[in-house]
């Protein structure tokens, strides 16, 4: 069964976060040191939390894996995207780990 990952950067007072940064040098560390045990990855900018509501997220990446154990192996390869963290955001991310299912 497949499962996700789901990485949510909030946004609170003070917080800070480099989108082209993210987007760019981060993600070329997630898919060096990970990439070759998920399956897919989705970024998304939040731009809104409803109409006429401002985004409760800077972004949200979204990381799918065929299995629990392609998730393990995932996740002990991610001490490279970890420790860059600060060089995008200030925020301290939030992970929701899931099962697929639709």
């Amino acid at each position: 069964m497949a499962v996700s990952v789901h990485v949510l950067y909030p946004i609170g007072d003070d917080t800070s976060f480099d989108f082209d940064y993210y987007a760019t040098k981060h993600m070329d560390i997630v898919r060096s040191s990970m990439g070759p045990h998920f399956d897919t990855v989705v970024l998304t900018k939040g731009l809104a939390g409803g109409p006429d509501t401002p985004p409760a997220y800077h972004a949200i990446a979204t990381i799918v894996c065929k299995d629990q154990a392609a998730l393990d192996a995932m996740l002990a390869a991610a001490v490279p995207a970890m420790a860059d963290i600060p060089n995008f955001t200030n925020v301290q991310p939030q992970l929701l780990i899931g099962e697929v299912i639709a």
